[in-house]
């Protein structure tokens, strides 16, 4: 983790797609005075599962997994979390200490907007408080649907599923050519609920039906169409 200049709020390209937007520019002033910034590599934790919570997460830069263990030890991962997502406001709001961990997946910058900043605008700022209440209920009902599909849908349609989401998530808005990414066979078998074999064993006949390349950790999707398809054979 390491300690860098703090990115300005008012010049932020994300500032206009997240919840904060409903921050007026005294309020972003205020914000943006109070808020640090660190640097992440990827694998460290931004905040562990159990801790009380330090503040509100605005991701400047980088991709994040969500993640839940389970009894016996395994990862889920809950949610993936791009540049311009906040993280840590559930924890916040209820009082509580954070139910998952999030972990870089990326390289990463990450603004940390301390708790009494956060609560105030939470307080005095009822366009921000709605805001973050339809978030709230959209991941909520994102993370059910998810947990359903894994306990019912066969490995191949999860796998198609979990690599529809990370084209979803992480493709750059306009960007036509084919989607590549790199990550673990162990994250995506923790994206997708089954261990690192099924999914190596999944991903060569997948390759070998000509809907994605592999090279080292890095998947590149071909065939996206056919992947959703596959996907919701059992919708």
């Amino acid at each position: 983790m390491l300690r860098l200049a703090t990115p300005s709020c008012q010049s932020c390209p994300h500032r206009q797609h997240n919840q904060l937007h409903c921050c007026a520019l005294s309020g972003t002033d205020t914000i943006g005075q109070e808020k640090t910034s660190q640097r992440y590599a990827a694998g460290q934790t931004i905040f562990g599962e159990g801790t009380r919570p330090a503040g509100l997460y605005c991701v400047h830069e980088g991709r994040i997994k969500i993640t839940k263990s389970g009894g016996d030890g395994k990862e889920q991962i809950i949610r993936l979390v791009k540049s311009g997502d906040l993280l840590g406001y559930r924890a916040l709001i209820a009082g509580s200490a954070h139910a998952t961990s999030a972990v870089a997946l990326s390289d990463c910058t990450v603004c940390l907007i301390p708790r009494h900043a956060f609560g105030q605008q939470l307080s005095t700022n009822p366009l921000f408080s709605s805001a973050l209440m339809q978030l709230l209920a959209t991941n909520l009902g994102d993370t059910a649907e998810r947990m359903l599909h894994l306990a019912y849908k066969p490995v191949r349609e999860r796998l198609a599923e979990a690599l529809l989401l990370l084209l979803h998530t992480y493709q750059a808005a306009g960007d036509s050519k084919p989607f590549t990414m790199a990550i673990s066979r162990e994250d995506l078998g923790a994206l997708m609920g089954t261990t690192k074999e099924t999914t190596t064993r999944m991903l060569t006949e997948f390759k070998h039906e000509g809907l994605l390349t592999t090279r080292g950790s890095a998947i590149t999707i071909l065939a996206p169409r056919q992947l959703q398809e596959i996907a919701t054979l059992f919708d």
